[in-house]
C-alpha cells in the first residue's frame, strides 16, 4: 500500500513554500501526500499536490482569554487531526511551524507517529520550539539555529529549505553581470510585512544614484497598492525605466534576469537568493520574531554574497550609496553571485524528503 506523508504548515508563503517543494518531492518518490493548514493557507493551495487538504481548528492569543480560547481551537484540531489520520493511515507527519501545524504534530507525537519539523529560518518559530523536544527529528535551513531547546541542540539536521522546482532551475544558470554601459537589471521585492519603508525608500534611492547608472536601470519592483503610484512617478520624474506592480507571480523569470535584488531577508527569500546565486541588498524586518531576519541574512552577508542594511539605519542617503557602490562594480556582482552560490544548497527538498523518508522507515 502506498505510504502517506502529511504535510503541516502555517498559512504564510514563507511556510507553505517549502512545504510544497517537499510535497513534490514526496510525490515523486510516489508517496501519497495530504496537506494540513487552516484558511489562510488555502490561498497557495491551487498548485499543491495534495489528495486532500485538511482544514484544522487552530489559533494563537495573548492575555489569559486569549490564550484559552487558543487551547481550546488547538484541541478541537488535535481531535480532528487524530481523526482524520485514522482514517488516512497517515505514516510521517512533517510541521512547517506556524500555529496551524500545531494540532497535526500533537495528534501525531500523542498517536506515536513519526515526526519531523522543519525551521525555515536561523532561528526556531515559537510553535517548533515548543514542539522539538518531542518530534522524531528536527531539520533546519541553517548551520545555525538559535533558540532551540538544549535537548534540541546538536541534533538538527542541516537540509537547507526547499525552493520551487522553477527556483532550484536557475541554480544551473550562468550569472552574467552587467555589461559595461549595458542595461542593469535590478528587482525590489517586498514582502507581505512592513514592505512600505521598501516600496517608500527604494523609489527615491534609485532616483538620487548618478545620472549615468539611472539611464542604465530596467527596475522591476513590487509595492505596496497605496504607494504604487507614487513609486512610478518618481520613477517617471528621474528617467528610470520601471514596472511598478503589487505582486509578481512569474517570480522565477525575473529572478533569472536580475543582476541585483532589494529586498527582505525571509527564509524563502534568502534561500531563493542563494539558489539563484543572485546578489543582493537586504533589509531585514526590524518587528520579526526573535529578530529572525537579521540572522537569516547572515550566512549570506558572511559568505559576501549580500550588503545588509539594519531598517533603522536605512535612509534614501544610505541605501543610495550602497547600489552606487554594488551596481557600478561588475567585477563584485560577479563575485557576490558566486559567494551566494557557495552557500546554496539546491537539493534541500531531497534532503529533507531523505529525512522524512528514514524516519518513517524506522516506526
Amino acid at each position: 500500500m502506498t505510504k502517506l506523508c502529511v504535510v503541516a504548515a502555517g498559512g504564510t508563503g514563507g511556510h507553505m513554500f517549502p512545504a510544497e517543494a517537499l510535497a513534490r518531492e514526496m510525490a515523486a518518490r510516489g508517496w501519497r501526500v495530504v496537506l494540513a493548514t487552516d484558511h489562510r493557507g488555502e490561498q497557495y493551495t491551487h498548485a499543491f499536490p495534495a489528495e486532500e487538504r485538511l482544514a484544522l481548528d487552530a489559533a494563537t492569543g495573548s492575555g489569559p482569554l486569549g490564550l484559552i480560547k487558543a487551547g481550546v481551537a488547538i484541541f478541537k484540531g488535535v481531535v480532528q487531526a487524530r481523526t482524520a489520520f485514522d482514517r488516512l493511515g497517515a505514516d510521517v507527519v512533517v510541521g512547517f511551524g506556524g500555529y496551524p501545524s500545531a494540532p497535526a504534530l500533537v495528534a501525531a507525537v500523542t498517536s506515536q507517529r513519526p515526526t519531523v519539523i522543519h525551521e525555515q529560518n536561523a532561528v526556531l518559530g515559537r510553535t517548533n520550539r515548543i514542539l522539538a523536544p518531542y518530534v522524531g527529528q528536527v531539520a533546519s535551513s541553517f548551520p545555525t539555529l538559535e533558540r532551540a531547546p538544549a535537548k534540541v541542540q546538536g541534533r538538527s539536521h542541516v537540509v537547507g529549505s526547499p525552493v520551487r522546482a522553477e527556483i532550484r532551475a536557475l541554480f544551473d544558470r550562468t550569472y552574467a553581470a552587467p555589461a559595461a554601459d549595458g542595461p542593469i537589471h535590478l528587482l525590489v521585492t517586498g514582502g507581505s510585512q512592513g514592505a512600505r519603508i521598501l516600496s517608500e525608500t527604494t523609489p527615491r534611492a534609485l532616483a538620487a544614484l548618478p545620472e549615468a547608472l539611472r539611464r542604465r536601470l530596467k527596475v522591476q519592483q513590487q509595492s505596496r497598492p497605496e504607494t504604487l503610484e507614487a513609486a512610478r512617478q518618481i520613477y517617471l520624474e528621474a528617467g528610470i525605466e520601471a514596472e511598478v506592480a503589487p505582486f509578481f507571480g512569474d517570480m522565477a523569470d525575473r529572478l533569472s534576469k536580475a543582476h541585483l535584488v532589494v529586498g527582505r531577508s525571509g527564509a524563502s527569500t534568502c534561500a531563493e537568493l542563494a539558489v539563484a546565486a543572485l546578489p543582493s541588498v537586504l533589509i531585514p524586518l526590524k518587528i520579526a520574531t526573535d529578530d529572525h531576519q537579521r540572522l537569516n541574512a547572515k550566512a549570506l552577508t558572511d559568505a559576501g554574497a549580500a550588503e545588509v542594511i539594519l531598517e533603522d539605519d536605512l535612509t534614501v542617503d544610505r541605501l543610495a550609496s550602497t547600489l552606487t557602490g554594488v551596481l557600478s562594480d561588475p567585477a563584485r556582482l560577479s563575485a557576490m553571485s558566486a559567494a551566494a552560490r557557495c552557500v546554496a544548497i539546491p537539493d534541500a527538498a531531497q534532503r529533507l524528503a531523505d529525512l522524512v523518508e528514514a524516519t518513517a522507515g524506522r516506526a
